[in-house]
Protein backbone atom coordinates (compact mmCIF):
# COMPACT_ATOMS: atom_id res chain seq x y z
CA UNK A 1 0.00 0.00 0.00
CA UNK A 2 1.26 3.55 -0.38
CA UNK A 3 2.69 5.33 2.49
CA UNK A 4 0.77 8.49 1.48
CA UNK A 5 -1.09 9.86 4.22
CA UNK A 6 -5.32 9.99 2.95
CA UNK A 7 -5.92 13.25 5.13
CA UNK A 8 -4.40 16.54 6.34
CA UNK A 9 -3.30 19.10 3.92
CA UNK A 10 -0.46 16.69 2.77
CA UNK A 11 -2.92 14.87 1.37
CA UNK A 12 -3.50 17.27 -1.22
CA UNK A 13 -1.52 17.56 -4.44
CA UNK A 14 0.85 20.52 -5.46
CA UNK A 15 2.59 20.78 -8.71
CA UNK A 16 6.01 20.24 -6.87
CA UNK A 17 4.83 16.76 -5.98
CA UNK A 18 2.96 15.99 -8.65
CA UNK A 19 3.86 13.74 -11.95
CA UNK A 20 1.22 12.96 -14.58
CA UNK A 21 1.21 9.72 -16.92
CA UNK A 22 -1.20 9.77 -19.52
CA UNK A 23 -2.41 6.20 -21.12
CA UNK A 24 -3.41 5.01 -24.03
CA UNK A 25 -5.99 7.76 -25.21
CA UNK A 26 -5.96 6.07 -28.76
CA UNK A 27 -8.93 5.82 -31.19
CA UNK A 28 -9.13 2.22 -30.60
CA UNK A 29 -10.15 2.74 -27.06
CA UNK A 30 -12.56 5.76 -27.75
CA UNK A 31 -14.29 3.48 -30.29
CA UNK A 32 -15.33 1.28 -27.50
CA UNK A 33 -15.66 4.03 -24.90
CA UNK A 34 -19.27 3.81 -22.87
CA UNK A 35 -18.85 4.65 -19.10
CA UNK A 36 -18.80 8.72 -20.17
CA UNK A 37 -19.60 10.75 -23.39
CA UNK A 38 -16.25 10.08 -25.56
CA UNK A 39 -16.27 14.05 -26.21
CA UNK A 40 -16.61 14.76 -22.38
CA UNK A 41 -13.16 12.73 -21.97
CA UNK A 42 -11.48 14.22 -24.86
CA UNK A 43 -12.24 17.34 -23.25
CA UNK A 44 -11.34 16.86 -19.74
CA UNK A 45 -7.96 14.83 -20.50
CA UNK A 46 -6.42 17.73 -23.32
CA UNK A 47 -7.75 20.14 -20.27
CA UNK A 48 -5.71 18.07 -17.96
CA UNK A 49 -2.80 18.21 -19.99
CA UNK A 50 -2.67 21.77 -20.49
CA UNK A 51 -2.88 21.94 -17.06
CA UNK A 52 -0.16 20.41 -16.08
CA UNK A 53 1.73 22.14 -18.33
CA UNK A 54 0.87 25.51 -17.04
CA UNK A 55 2.11 24.08 -13.32
CA UNK A 56 5.03 22.53 -15.15
CA UNK A 57 4.36 19.06 -13.51
CA UNK A 58 6.49 16.62 -16.12
CA UNK A 59 3.84 14.61 -17.90
CA UNK A 60 4.65 11.30 -19.71
CA UNK A 61 2.88 10.25 -22.77
CA UNK A 62 2.27 6.37 -23.45
CA UNK A 63 0.33 4.22 -26.00
CA UNK A 64 -0.04 0.38 -26.47
CA UNK A 65 0.39 -0.75 -29.99
CA UNK A 66 -0.43 2.29 -31.65
CA UNK A 67 0.65 1.18 -35.01
CA UNK A 68 -2.57 -0.84 -34.81
CA UNK A 69 -4.58 1.29 -31.99
CA UNK A 70 -3.73 4.60 -33.66
CA UNK A 71 -1.84 7.25 -32.58
CA UNK A 72 -2.28 9.43 -29.41
CA UNK A 73 -4.94 11.92 -29.61
CA UNK A 74 -3.85 15.17 -31.49
CA UNK A 75 -4.98 17.29 -28.93
CA UNK A 76 -2.69 16.08 -26.67
CA UNK A 77 0.17 15.94 -29.10
CA UNK A 78 -0.50 19.65 -29.42
CA UNK A 79 -0.15 20.40 -26.11
CA UNK A 80 3.34 18.32 -26.25
CA UNK A 81 4.77 18.85 -29.60
CA UNK A 82 8.02 17.85 -28.85
CA UNK A 83 7.30 14.65 -27.03
CA UNK A 84 6.64 11.22 -28.29
CA UNK A 85 4.62 8.75 -26.66
CA UNK A 86 5.91 5.66 -25.08
CA UNK A 87 4.70 2.82 -27.27
CA UNK A 88 4.49 -0.41 -25.40
CA UNK A 89 3.28 -3.89 -25.78
CA UNK A 90 2.77 -4.35 -22.09
CA UNK A 91 -0.73 -3.61 -21.29
CA UNK A 92 0.07 -2.85 -18.02
CA UNK A 93 2.06 0.27 -18.14
CA UNK A 94 3.67 -0.26 -14.83
CA UNK A 95 5.28 -2.95 -16.39
CA UNK A 96 6.87 -1.33 -19.19
CA UNK A 97 10.61 0.29 -17.24
CA UNK A 98 10.91 3.34 -19.52
CA UNK A 99 7.72 4.24 -18.35
CA UNK A 100 8.66 3.67 -14.52
CA UNK A 101 12.08 5.09 -15.09
CA UNK A 102 10.72 8.49 -16.33
CA UNK A 103 8.53 8.54 -13.46
CA UNK A 104 11.28 7.28 -11.11
CA UNK A 105 13.90 10.59 -12.61
CA UNK A 106 11.12 12.96 -11.96
CA UNK A 107 11.60 12.15 -7.87
CA UNK A 108 8.33 12.80 -7.25
CA UNK A 109 6.05 10.37 -5.71
CA UNK A 110 2.39 11.87 -5.88
CA UNK A 111 1.47 9.79 -9.31
CA UNK A 112 -1.30 11.06 -11.02
CA UNK A 113 -2.88 8.80 -13.97
CA UNK A 114 -5.74 9.43 -16.84
CA UNK A 115 -6.41 6.54 -19.31
CA UNK A 116 -8.39 4.35 -21.83
CA UNK A 117 -9.87 1.80 -20.51
CA UNK A 118 -10.48 2.33 -16.70
CA UNK A 119 -11.00 -1.29 -15.91
CA UNK A 120 -7.38 -2.27 -17.43
CA UNK A 121 -4.80 0.09 -18.66
CA UNK A 122 -5.52 2.83 -15.65
CA UNK A 123 -6.20 0.19 -12.92
CA UNK A 124 -3.15 -2.23 -13.85
CA UNK A 125 -0.68 0.55 -13.36
CA UNK A 126 -2.78 2.33 -10.50
CA UNK A 127 -2.83 -0.61 -7.99
CA UNK A 128 0.81 -1.64 -8.68
CA UNK A 129 1.96 1.76 -8.09
CA UNK A 130 0.44 2.10 -5.04
CA UNK A 131 1.97 -1.42 -3.79
CA UNK A 132 5.06 0.47 -4.28
CA UNK A 133 4.69 3.03 -1.96
CA UNK A 134 3.60 5.76 -4.86
CA UNK A 135 0.48 8.08 -3.73
CA UNK A 136 -1.60 7.68 -6.76
CA UNK A 137 -4.40 9.62 -7.92
CA UNK A 138 -6.65 9.00 -10.79
CA UNK A 139 -8.96 10.88 -12.94
CA UNK A 140 -11.82 9.68 -13.42
CA UNK A 141 -13.33 12.08 -15.70
CA UNK A 142 -10.31 11.87 -18.44
CA UNK A 143 -10.58 8.10 -18.22
CA UNK A 144 -13.78 5.92 -19.31
CA UNK A 145 -14.33 2.50 -19.28
CA UNK A 146 -16.54 -0.32 -21.82
CA UNK A 147 -19.24 0.68 -19.69
CA UNK A 148 -20.43 2.41 -16.87
CA UNK A 149 -19.94 -0.65 -14.36
CA UNK A 150 -16.51 -1.60 -16.00
CA UNK A 151 -15.20 1.95 -14.76
CA UNK A 152 -17.13 2.32 -11.69
CA UNK A 153 -16.25 -1.24 -10.43
CA UNK A 154 -12.25 -0.39 -11.66
CA UNK A 155 -12.50 2.75 -9.86
CA UNK A 156 -13.90 0.89 -6.65
CA UNK A 157 -10.99 -1.58 -7.00
CA UNK A 158 -8.65 0.87 -6.93
CA UNK A 159 -9.80 3.10 -3.79
CA UNK A 160 -9.72 -0.58 -2.32
CA UNK A 161 -5.67 -0.78 -2.87
CA UNK A 162 -5.28 3.45 -1.43
CA UNK A 163 -5.58 4.94 -4.93
CA UNK A 164 -7.28 8.71 -4.52
CA UNK A 165 -10.07 9.48 -7.38
CA UNK A 166 -9.94 12.70 -8.09
CA UNK A 167 -11.53 14.79 -11.67
CA UNK A 168 -9.45 16.72 -13.71
CA UNK A 169 -10.87 20.84 -12.24
CA UNK A 170 -10.43 19.25 -8.40
CA UNK A 171 -7.03 18.80 -9.85
CA UNK A 172 -6.27 21.88 -11.32
CA UNK A 173 -7.88 23.98 -7.95
CA UNK A 174 -5.31 21.59 -5.82
CA UNK A 175 -2.48 22.88 -8.22
CA UNK A 176 -3.14 26.29 -8.11
CA UNK A 177 -4.45 26.65 -4.46
CA UNK A 178 -4.21 30.25 -3.77
CA UNK A 179 -4.88 33.08 -6.15
CA UNK A 180 -2.32 34.79 -5.05
CA UNK A 181 -0.02 32.70 -6.87
CA UNK A 182 -0.31 35.31 -9.71
CA UNK A 183 2.40 33.52 -12.27
CA UNK A 184 -0.04 30.67 -12.90
CA UNK A 185 -3.62 32.49 -12.59
CA UNK A 186 -3.64 33.20 -16.42
CA UNK A 187 -2.78 30.16 -17.47
CA UNK A 188 -5.60 28.40 -15.30
CA UNK A 189 -8.35 30.88 -16.70
CA UNK A 190 -7.03 29.94 -20.23
CA UNK A 191 -7.42 26.18 -19.56
CA UNK A 192 -10.82 26.83 -17.47
CA UNK A 193 -12.21 28.93 -20.42
CA UNK A 194 -11.70 26.73 -23.24
CA UNK A 195 -12.57 23.35 -21.12
CA UNK A 196 -14.34 24.63 -18.31
CA UNK A 197 -17.59 23.85 -19.91
CA UNK A 198 -20.59 24.96 -17.68
CA UNK A 199 -17.91 26.81 -15.51
CA UNK A 200 -15.84 28.44 -19.06
CA UNK A 201 -19.79 30.11 -20.17
CA UNK A 202 -20.02 31.42 -16.53
CA UNK A 203 -16.68 32.91 -16.12
CA UNK A 204 -17.06 34.99 -19.64
CA UNK A 205 -20.45 35.99 -18.78
CA UNK A 206 -18.77 37.65 -15.64
CA UNK A 207 -15.79 38.89 -17.80
CA UNK A 208 -18.47 40.82 -19.97
CA UNK A 209 -20.70 41.98 -17.15
CA UNK A 210 -17.48 43.41 -15.32
CA UNK A 211 -16.45 45.52 -18.75
CA UNK A 212 -20.32 46.82 -19.09
CA UNK A 213 -20.63 50.16 -17.90
CA UNK A 214 -22.95 50.77 -14.81
CA UNK A 215 -26.82 51.24 -16.41
CA UNK A 216 -25.77 50.00 -19.89
CA UNK A 217 -27.36 47.03 -21.10
CA UNK A 218 -25.04 44.39 -23.05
Amino acid sequence: MSTGNKAGLGALLTPEESVLVLIDHQPFQVANLHSHEPTMVVNNVVGLAKAAKVFDVPTILTTVVEERGGLLLQGLRDVFPDQKPINRTLINTWQDERVVDAVKATGRKKLILAGLWTEICVAMPAIQAAGEGFEVFVVTDASGGVSKEAHDVAVQRMVQAGVVPITWMAALGEWQRDWAREETVQGVAEVQAQHGGASAVAFAWEMQLLATPTGEVA
